[in-house]
């Protein structure tokens, strides 16, 4: 009898730990991430060329977060559902420090692949600073008059993809069919850093 009572707690504290762990998972994949001030207008010191006659769309990627793949599927998904009237930059973190093959890897060369889009190295994260990125997977829009339409993130959870509140909302600026959200929380790994995410 006393074995079995040893069964029972057990089991208990196993369920208990269970329940913790996966709410704290939950937790994690629903946070969203930081972000800075972005500016309303184009930044005249950026470095980036921005697109005339059109608007402008830029994603800020960290090369080693896991979370990042999810960004740039729905990236992908949004271009094409946008019908060659958006083009888009994906400007990958990259430290001064670091070699210039750090930020190239799998998901760099999943940006590249994307029909549209122009991929970069963002030293030290200074274009990062100047439109407010402080979050892997932070996407900025800008009409062709250099005007911010859109801040944040384009997936509905951390690693996650399928509809979120920032895909649609730029796919209805862009289509002219307009919305009135022009913010959507942003969800992945700091974006300035080595990149340490829990349970990864």
């Amino acid at each position: 009898m006393r074995n079995v009572h040893w069964l029972v707690c057990i089991a208990a504290v196993w369920l208990v730990l269970g329940a913790v762990g996966f709410w704290a998972l939950l937790k994690y994949e629903n946070t969203p991430g930081g972000r800075g001030v972005t500016p309303s207008q184009w930044p005249a010191e950026a470095q980036i060329a921005r697109r005339t006659g059109g608007p402008a769309l830029i994603l800020f990627a960290h090369p080693k977060c896991p979370c990042t793949r999810a960004s740039l599927n729905e990236l992908n998904r949004l271009l094409a559902r946008c019908g060659g009237k958006l083009t888009a930059t994906v400007l990958f973190f990259q430290p001064g420090a670091r070699g210039e093959n750090w930020a190239r890897g799998a998901l760099w060369n999943s940006a590249a692949a994307i029909p549209g889009v122009t991929v970069l190295a963002d030293s030290d994260g200074t274009e990062a600073r100047r439109f407010g990125a402080a979050t892997s997977g932070f996407t900025v829009l800008y009409d062709a008059e250099g005007r911010l339409q859109f801040e944040g993130g384009i997936t509905p959870g951390r690693g996650h993809e399928g509809d979120s509140a920032g895909a649609q909302a730029i796919a209805s600026i862009v289509g002219r069919n307009g919305t009135k959200v022009r913010q959507a929380p942003v969800f992945g790994c700091g974006l300035m850093g080595l990149c340490r995410s829990p349970g990864r």
